[in-house]
């Protein structure tokens, strides 16, 4: 396994469990080093700290063990394990009523630049590192022998991680199927995983559907930015009397009214719009008492950050200006780069400037199965705030 030596003192995050070696840090790396390398981080004085994935960039290398172990077939499986021993201990695996969750979360399962998401019988596997795809046949391996009979097919689905590779091509590497009908919380959704946005579903979002379906009663509903319709679908199980769903994407729109009809197939009380949020929100009367904002990330780099906020700003004014008095809102950002902080302070401006008197009733993050590692603060990225408007 070839070595990288680390700058004199740029060990210390690594002895604070952080997973991540920065370009930055490195004094000295071995000659021919090729990006999903297997490198032994070292001190500079040839002291063990950490075994992980080697790629040019700004994360130079991705921790998989700060243990001296072998990254085989026995440690892919381990972690595997572990990853789903937490999904049945949180009651999100094996649930009769639910068979939509994300088994690995990169960093917060130690296994950074993987991602894997059930939906029923097919797995789908996502690498955001070289050195996770190299390993994808492997992993994938360990993979079905870990799930038992709780999978069929396995799925990989990379090309838009890493469209650089030459060798990247989606499909099934384990299995095949056409059964693209996944159960979440007792709502039916298909899953786009050949053409659709990450794995093919948004999972992160299940915990806060089930919260607006709490809250949509009677309401009239706008739900921004739907995708897949996951938010209206749970707005009419929790009886809202009409539901507006829209986004710029035709075949977003197309998804949207397919899973309505799966669910609450003839049901009038739903519409979908495709059309440009902020030019809906600018045209729409004052007709609705429940809204979601649950925009793409608007920063995916530092660089956009600036821009990003001022982003979430004008939307959420739009917004606020828009919905009844007594209304609801609910607002995110899947942006890593921004805080919690900087959301609501962009919230908080967005309220002054609509002139109107809001309220926090919820303070809301991804659930369970996309667990934070607690050395890498960086894996907390869904932020969301429900909000009453007087």
């Amino acid at each position: 396994m070839k070595k990288i030596y680390l700058k004199r003192g740029k060990e210390e995050s690594l002895l604070r469990f952080h997973p991540w070696v920065f370009s930055g840090a490195i004094q000295q790396a071995d000659d021919d080093l090729k990006d999903g390398d297997l490198v032994r981080v070292l001190t500079n004085h040839g002291d063990f700290i950490a075994v992980g994935h080697f790629q040019m960039g700004s994360i130079a290398v991705r921790v998989l063990s700060f243990r001296d172990v072998d990254i085989d077939a026995d440690f892919w499986a381990s972690r595997l394990a572990s990853a789903l021993k937490v999904r049945q201990s949180i009651g999100i695996a094996d649930n009769p009523q639910n068979n939509t969750y994300r088994l690995v979360h990169g960093e917060g399962d130690n296994l950074p630049g993987l991602i894997i998401d059930v939906y029923d019988r097919t797995a789908v596997m996502q690498a955001h590192s070289i050195g996770m795809h190299l390993c994808r046949k492997e992993i994938a391996e360990q993979l079905v022998k870990v799930m038992g009979q709780r999978i069929d097919n396995v799925y990989y689905k990379s090309e838009t991680t890493l469209p650089f590779m030459d060798d990247m091509e989606n499909g099934f590497v384990y299995g095949g199927s056409d059964d693209n009908v996944a159960l979440e919380n007792g709502l039916k959704f298909y899953v786009d995983w050949l053409r659709g946005q990450k794995t093919g579903f948004f999972v992160d979002q299940r915990d806060n559907r089930s919260l607006l379906e709490k809250y949509s009663a009677g309401k009239s509903v706008l739900n921004m930015f739907c995708y897949t319709g996951g938010f209206s679908v749970y707005a009419m199980r929790g009886g809202a009397k009409l539901v507006h769903s829209v986004d710029s994407s035709a075949k977003a729109i197309e998804l949207t009214n397919r899973n309505v009809a799966l669910n609450f197939e003839g049901d009038k009380r739903h519409e979908a719009f495709c059309e440009d949020a902020f030019k809906y929100l600018e045209q729409a009367g004052n007709n609705y008492d429940l809204i979601i904002l649950d925009p793409p990330a608007f920063a995916k780099h530092r660089g956009a950050l600036h821009n990003a906020l001022k982003g979430y700003t004008r939307l959420n004014n739009k917004a606020f200006q828009k919905i009844q008095p007594g209304g609801i809102i609910f607002t995110f950002s899947c942006s890593q780069v921004v805080t919690k902080d900087h959301f609501r302070n962009a919230v908080f401006t967005a309220a002054a400037q609509a002139g109107r008197k809001v309220r926090i009733l919820h303070q809301l993050h991804q659930p369970a199965d996309h667990p934070i590692n607690i050395y890498h603060p960086e894996g907390e990225y869904l932020k969301g705030l429900v909000l009453f408007v007087e």
